[in-house]
């Protein structure tokens, strides 16, 4: 008989799942910490490194950029339900692998509408190939510019689109930032990816971290987080089912890994940045986010918010203020604060500071 899991029981385990209970370890560093993860959503690059910060103890920003950067361990690509994600190097390739094809073929009504066929993409993306191997690493408009000079269409979306494509085929990554502006390299110019694995392989792997990372969650949950398709990720967690502990979460089946610790009694305190991996890793999101606040946390058009979570709950949002040396966390709560919050949020706020080298100051503003 499959054990029964209460709400609070749940979001307990994810939050260990996570690492965002008040003891992780510290020995994890940011390549560790990725992997651990499965990837973290990156299209806002700012809101990425801050949840570097919050799923780990110690690191500072510029570990985040060395990773990536310098020692290369972490790679920014597209992979998960075709989005922006830090990856972890060793992960790149199976992952690419795995998921590119799946986002090709979902992008395929896209591509006609721009003009973008099967053979304008191919030569598209042996262009870029050869761009890249000529002169590396290069913008986005400098790539633009080779392209529409033999003859492929560039405008509007189509150069993003291109971009992207190579990328999802395992042939391009980004490369370190010129300023502000992102640049592109050959991915086995900048990285030794991991081989590719058989597909069983892969999709068993992928499973795997999901429920290290996000469980007790169902198979709709690995569905939603990877872009599997329902029946692949039905596969995934059928291949790997004698690894798993079935439990039962409002009436339903879920998976976890065997727990080898209890997850600790602390209340877990923790500032969440935008688009954190913690509130889009499932199907639904009520049991974190409350209906009637459903709306501060996602406003619309698939932004979310920075979240104040207490306990796997989310009772606020909150944004950063900056000024010279100083970083201002301004709080929005949904409702009062309980008065044993404000010590362990004053001690993130500091945490905030210590991570991008500035000062830190708290400021909570009246609930509504």
């Amino acid at each position: 008989m499959r054990q029964e899991l209460l709400p609070e029981q749940v979001l307990r385990l994810r939050m260990q799942s996570q690492r965002l209970h008040p003891r992780i370890d510290a020995a994890v560093g940011v390549a560790g910490l990725v992997r651990h993860l499965g990837g973290i959503q990156a299209q806002d690059p700012s809101a990425a490194t801050l949840a570097i910060r919050a799923h780990s103890r110690g690191l500072v920003a510029d570990d985040v950029r060395r990773a990536r950067e310098d020692e290369r361990s972490i790679v920014l690509t597209w992979a998960m339900r075709g989005t922006m994600h830090l990856v972890a190097t060793e992960d790149v390739g199976w992952l690419l692998a795995l998921l590119g094809p799946l986002f090709i073929a979902k992008n395929a009504r896209r591509y006609r509408e721009l003009g973008l066929d099967g053979e304008v993409r191919a030569e598209a993306t042996a262009t870029i190939h050869e761009a890249l191997a000529a002169r590396s690493p290069q913008t986005r408009p400098e790539l633009a510019a080779t392209l529409s000079a033999r003859g492929i269409p560039v405008e509007g979306q189509a150069i993003a689109h291109l971009v992207r494509h190579a990328a999802l085929e395992g042939v391009i990554c980004f490369g370190p930032r010129r300023g502000a502006t992102p640049t592109y390299v050959l991915l086995r110019d900048w990285v030794r990816p991991g081989p590719a694995l058989e597909t069983e392989h892969a999709l068993a792997e992928l499973a795997l971290r999901y429920l290290g990372a996000f469980g007790p969650a169902t198979v709709e949950d690995l569905a939603s987080w990877s872009g599997l398709p329902m029946a692949q990720a039905r596969a995934a967690m059928q291949i790997i089912a004698d690894r798993l502990d079935e439990v039962e979460m409002a009436g339903a089946p879920a998976w976890i890994l065997p727990q080898r610790d209890a997850p600790p009694a602390e209340r877990a305190v923790r500032l969440l940045p935008s688009y954190d991996t913690y509130l889009l890793g499932y199907r639904r999101r009520d049991l974190a986010v409350a209906a009637p606040h459903a709306s501060r946390v996602h406003p619309g058009g698939g932004q979310i918010k920075p979240t104040l979570v207490v306990d796997g709950r989310a009772v606020g949002v909150w944004r950063s203020i900056r000024r010279r040396g100083t970083v201002t966390i301004a709080v929005e709560p949904f409702e009062p604060l309980d008065a044993d919050i404000l010590p362990a949020l004053e001690d993130e706020t500091r945490d905030v500071g210590r991570f991008l080298g500035v000062g830190a100051e708290l400021y909570v503003e009246p609930p509504g």
